[in-house]
Formats: structure tokens, C-alpha cells, sequence
């Protein structure tokens, strides 16, 4: 088992270890919020509505108001629009989990060009890190239009992350193909978060395959967000923590996300270039500029067995 490999699967449990203290954690305080409601049910009763309902809670807090008109389309621009100046001098970043390479499978394409597949959910807070690398790489390709604002849950681990959605996005490129399902909105409805996006049967059968063992670690296994890039490559979980985002708005995740010498910014812009050297790879080196950017060079030697 190569280095990477050891790193990816330790993140992979790391993360899942998170998860399982959080689900843990969210059981035990919706005991304590149903004793609490139980006792201002008795305020209410006697009148105290004011006080019964100023407590309120039960999974997390809010987030505060997402950007709207102008200031949304800033944050979509920021994102879409990164200088590539910024991406050079950021190069390899604060080094990623990588996607693996994949060999001896058949291509996945849509319309004839390399489909890079991506199913996550929007109340999922490492989806909600991994959609900024994944929209900046692919940005250099092609074009997003009708990327819309929203943060993953209220009340999951690293609650009410900031980041961008997919679902209703579509993507055009001479190079390649781009789905991004959503399965579930970031809202419960009677305990479980809301259906959104249903996997077409095709997507459905890419990731039965290959968001499984042997072709991801069996403690990665089902792990969201997934990304099939093309069947040349693959990634299930993020390619960093969800942590970095913490406690920043939209507008100040752009503005790290431009500043090279950001720690998010080299993390994040990191992850991207990681990605844009495997695209490279997976179009042949197109287009040029792009793949001959010093953002490209500082990881073509880890996608090397990438086509073979």
C-alpha cells in the first residue's frame, strides 16, 4: 500500500469517526431538548409564551441570511473566476487527499467527452468543502451557470458550512461532461432531510460499482461526496476538512479563496489544481494553457498511472 493510499484511508476513518461522535452526539441532545420542550410546554401553558418560545433549538443554529442579487452573483463570480495567477503561485497548496487512479474499466463519457460524475447532498458539510475546489477546477474548462448558494445542515457535524450547490446547475465544455446530483436538501422533513435530485439509472450503477470495495477502501465504501472522474479516477469523502470553512460567509471563503497565502485558500486552491492535473490528464492536455500552468505542474507526477 503506497503512502497515499495510507493517508487517504486514515482520513477516510478520520472522518467517519467524526460523523459516528456527532450522530452520537445529536442522540443524546434530542433527550435533552425533549425534557427542555417538555418544560416549556408548562411555561406556555401558564402564559410565559414570550420566554417558551425565545429558547427554541433543537439541531444546531441557523445559518444567517444567504447573499442575494448582486452580492450571490459576486460570490459566483469570485468562485468561477479565480486568477490564475493565484493558482500558480498557490501551486501544490496544503497538499489534499487525492483521488485514486482507476485503470481497466471502460471510459465513462456523455455526448462522446470524459463525464466526471458527482453525487453528494446538500446537507453534507464535506460535500459543502469539496464543491469550491471542484467548481474552480472545472470553471477552467468550461462554464457553470445556475450554481445557487446554500450551506450544509444546521444540525450535523460543522454545521451550516457555506458553499454552493449543483442542483438546477448545468455546465457546458468543449473538453468534457459534468453531472452533480444533490439527493437531499440540507432541511428535515419528519426527521429525515428532503429528497432532491434522484439518480438517473446509469448514475445509479456507477455508484454501486465503484463507490464500493475493491475500487474505493472498504471504510471509505459509500462515503459522500463521490466523484467518478471519467473511470480514469476516483474520490469518496473530501479532499480536506470541512473545519477550515468554519465560521466564514460566503464572500469570505471567495476572498481566502483569492488571497495565496490564506490557509484556506492554499487548501482549497490546492485541492483545485490537484483536480485540474487530473483533468488535464483525462482530456489529453487540453486546453494548453491550462495544462501547461505551474498549478498543473505541481501534481502531473501524481496522476501518472491516470489512462494506463
Amino acid at each position: 500500500m503506497s503512502k497515499r493510499q495510507r493517508d487517504s484511508r486514515d482520513y477516510a476513518r478520520r472522518m467517519r469517526m467524526i460523523q459516528e461522535r456527532a450522530t452520537a452526539r445529536r442522540g443524546r441532545m434530542r433527550v435533552a431538548y425533549s425534557a427542555i420542550g417538555a418544560v416549556l410546554l408548562v411555561f406556555v401553558v401558564m402564559g410565559l409564551v414570550k420566554l417558551g418560545t425565545a429558547g427554541g433549538g433543537g439541531g444546531g443554529e441557523e445559518p444567517s441570511a444567504l447573499p442575494t442579487g448582486a452580492a450571490a452573483e459576486a460570490v459566483i463570480t469570485g468562485l468561477t473566476s479565480v486568477p490564475a495567477t493565484t493558482l500558480d503561485t498557490v501551486a501544490a497548496g496544503t497538499k489534499p487527499t487525492l483521488p485514486s487512479a482507476l485503470t481497466g474499466q471502460p471510459a465513462l463519457t456523455d455526448g462522446g467527452k470524459p463525464l466526471i460524475l458527482y453525487v453528494g447532498a446538500e446537507y453534507c458539510p464535506f460535500c459543502a468543502a469539496q464543491r469550491w475546489p471542484v467548481v474552480i477546477a472545472l470553471s477552467r474548462f468550461g462554464t457553470f451557470t445556475g450554481l445557487s448558494l446554500t450551506t450544509s445542515a444546521a444540525d450535523d457535524t460543522y454545521p451550516n458550512t457555506p458553499t454552493v450547490s449543483f442542483h438546477g446547475a448545468t455546465y457546458t465544455s468543449q473538453y468534457l461532461s459534468f453531472q452533480g446530483v444533490e439527493t437531499t436538501t440540507n432541511k428535515r422533513v419528519n426527521g429525515q432531510y428532503a429528497p432532491l435530485d434522484q439518480l438517473t439509472p446509469a448514475q445509479q450503477q456507477v455508484l454501486q460499482k465503484y463507490n464500493a470495495a475493491p475500487y474505493v477502501p472498504a471504510d471509505s465504501a459509500g462515503a459522500i461526496p463521490f466523484i467518478d472522474f471519467g473511470n480514469k479516477a476516483l474520490q469518496a469523502g473530501a479532499s480536506f476538512s470541512p473545519q477550515l470553512l468554519a465560521d466564514h460567509s460566503h464572500q469570505q471563503v471567495v476572498d481566502a479563496i483569492k488571497d495565496p497565502n490564506s490557509q484556506l485558500g492554499r487548501a482549497v486552491d490546492g485541492s483545485a489544481n490537484a483536480m485540474t492535473a487530473l483533468l488535464c490528464k483525462i482530456t489529453g492536455g487540453q486546453p494548453g494553457d491550462v495544462c501547461t500552468s505551474a498549478a498543473v505542474k505541481a501534481y502531473q507526477g501524481e496522476f501518472a498511472n491516470v489512462g494506463q
